[in-house]
């Protein structure tokens, strides 16, 4: 019988370490009755559309491999010509990711985005909830134009570095009146104590690599005895880099074997210590999420709702760069606020006075010890360097042409040219980051370089300002095959009839308002995000929400905007998205945290959207009618 028993879980285990194959077998198999039984094309690109959502949500197979499912399932069931489905992986919206790119790119290598961050961070202060509002806002900036990942990669070891500068000034503190309740202690001693403390601040430094691009961490932590408990330097003790598509992440590895949880216990000086750090770090992701939803190309959904609403309505001339950060930036704005006061409530109380101030006579030592270790991090940057200045620019001018391009309510740049509709925000984009990889990054007729480029192709007095190796370093490929499957599902849908079929199913629902039916696309991708991957969620819901809105005329607008800001809340579990990996990778966080805090933030991000669609969005949009290029694509569909 044990015999019997063990052999039985051992193939219970090999089956679950196989879960993935044969899901990845049986769901086509299971499925393929239904192109079998109904030859139809709606019945094939239904196939299509289950099999590759199901992998998609499983994560069976990668994502992008998932993605050129259609690719070769249409040709085959005669839904769409090779040539039609391979057309719809490169869009304009690919272009305009890859110039965003190049500049990204430039803004990492030559560390912009570091400076940027620590400026901030110096004008809020040490004071615990300006700390926490300072390192949201330098995120939700950068997140507008990196990807999330990126961003968190770049910001996380430098809140880090303050927490860890945090936690050895509070064990040098606990061991000073440590000391100083065990007896008086002598002039000698004193000084001996502050030198020992000044031995024990956290040594920070970043190392550039061949490419001058990845930085490293590295911390060295005295030995520190507080309340028993003992740290000792160790020559095994490094950090620990994980990857995530863009840059190295790190994770601290504490060298006491007896203590398992020395993160969440003695490694805090104080349970306050311990909230502060559990708030700054889930204070970053969050932020990210909301710099995202800012810009089209903050994230790639926002990317993906473009164009695909964009191919679905070639009429509707409403969405470009300029409508959108005109609605969602009051969105990001309130967001931001109302998460600030979340976190500082569930974390740090509600002494706004003590944690908020910034009068120099109510900021601890400690405090003036963490402002004083931001300074002497900015200070290592040097002067601003021409790449920087160069960067800037590019930044600057890339932000202008996309505003001004068709503002709207008055004539955009595109009126000097006779063609109307050949240039769109892809064009700007593309032209900046093509001159990228033309401008020298040395500064024109100067004998000497820059400090920031002496160890940087000092062979070479023309390089440019980034190299087609900095640019694949971070161009996401996988995202880009995957908004491509994304469309060719779209084309599929649209081509078979299948959406104004999925329409005709749903007009039971023509008698809720149209807030009601916002509300519940909005729950429904909110809760689905959660254990499935951002994109794929979306790239599902959206061609349903069209055909949902057609059907009950409602302006598509109006559901397909929040379901598109709503997919990105997924940010109650670990595997929600990768920056919440990354936080929780640092270790100051334990899932039931994020889950508890998520979820006032999820409640947040709904409600403020949904007041934004039914508010401001609706003169921006003219969302209280049917609009006639929705209404052209309803008729040209039922025929």
């Amino acid at each position: 019988m044990r015999l019997e028993a063990a052999a039985r879980m051992d193939l219970f285990r090999k089956l679950w370490k196989a879960r993935k194959l044969i899901l990845v077998v049986l769901i086509p198999l299971s499925l393929l009755p239904l192109p079998l039984i109904h030859p139809t094309s709606e019945a094939c690109c239904a196939y299509v559309l289950m099999v590759t959502a199901v992998y998609w949500v499983s994560e069976a197979v990668p994502l992008g491999a998932a993605a050129l499912v259609p690719a070769f399932l249409y040709p085959l069931f005669g839904v769409l010509k090779s040539s039609e489905v391979a057309a719809e992986y490169c869009k304009d919206t690919t272009l305009l990711l890859m110039g965003v790119i190049c500049l990204a790119a430039s803004i990492e290598k030559w560390n912009l985005h570091k400076r940027i961050a620590l400026r901030m961070v110096m004008i809020a202060g040490a004071k615990p909830g300006m700390l926490v509002l300072g390192f949201m806002c330098c995120t939700v900036f950068l997140s507008m134009w990196l990807s999330n990942t990126s961003t968190t990669a770049m910001v996380m070891p430098i809140a880090e570095a303050v927490l860890q500068q945090l936690i050895c000034t509070g064990l040098a503190d606990a061991q000073e009146h440590s000391d100083t309740a065990d007896g008086p202690e002598d002039d000698s001693a004193v000084s001996d104590k502050e030198e020992e403390l000044d031995k024990n601040q956290l040594e920070l430094f970043y190392r550039s690599d061949n490419s001058g691009t990845k930085q490293e961490l590295n911390t060295e932590v005295q030995t520190v005895e507080a309340n028993g408990l003992v740290l000792k330097p160790s020559s095994s003790q490094e950090f620990m880099k994980h990857t995530n598509g863009h840059l190295p992440q790190v994770a601290i590895d504490i060298p006491n074997v007896k203590r398992v949880k020395a993160r969440r216990d003695s490694q805090y000086p104080t349970k306050r210590d311990h909230m502060i750090c559990k708030c700054l770090s889930l204070s970053i992701t969050y932020a990210a999420t909301i710099g995202g939803l800012i810009t089209i190309t903050g994230t790639s959904t926002n990317l993906i709702f473009a164009e695909q609403f964009n191919t679905r309505y070639p009429d509707a001339k409403v969405i470009n760069f300029g409508t959108w950060f005109i609605f969602s930036f009051p969105i990001a704005i309130i967001m931001l606020f109302l998460t600030w006061l979340w976190l500082h409530f569930l974390f740090l109380g509600c002494n706004f006075r003590e944690t908020c101030s910034l009068s120099k006579k109510r900021k601890t030592r400690r405090e003036m010890l963490s402002e004083r270790r931001i300074h002497e991090e900015y200070a290592k940057l040097g002067p601003i360097s021409y790449p920087e200045v160069v960067t800037g620019v590019f930044f600057v001018l890339m932000t202008l042409l996309w505003f001004t391009r068709e503002p709207g309510f008055v004539p955009g740049w595109t009126s000097l040219f006779e063609k109307k509709g050949y240039r769109t925000d892809a064009t700007v984009s593309v032209l900046l980051g093509f001159l990228l990889f033309l401008i020298p990054a040395r500064r024109p007729f100067s004998s000497s370089s820059s400090s920031s480029c002496r160890n940087r192709d000092d062979d070479d007095p023309l390089a440019p300002m980034i190299t087609w190796k900095d640019f694949q370093r971070l161009m996401p490929w996988e995202i880009v095959i995957l908004v491509g499957g994304g469309y060719a599902l779209a084309a599929g849908c649209k081509v078979s009839g299948l959406s104004v079929w999925i329409g005709r199913q749903l007009e039971p629902m023509s008698g809720l308002p149209p807030w009601a039916v916002t509300l519940l696309a909005c729950l429904l991708v909110s809760a689905v995000t959660e254990f499935a991957s951002n994109p794929a969620t979306l790239t599902v819901f959206l061609p349903i929400l069209s055909a949902l809105s057609e059907t009950l005329h409602i302006n598509p607008l109006h559901t397909l905007i929040p379901s598109t800001m709503c997919v990105s809340f997924g940010v109650m579990l670990p595997v929600g998205n990768p920056p919440n990996a990354i936080v929780f990778s640092y270790g100051h966080v334990q899932i039931s945290d994020m889950v508890k805090a998520g979820f006032g933030v999820n409640l947040i991000g709904v409600a403020v959207v949904m007041l934004a669609i039914t508010t401001w969005g609706v003169p921006l949009f003219n969302l209280t009618e049917f609009p006639a290029w929705a209404l052209a694509r309803n008729v040209t569909g039922s025929l």
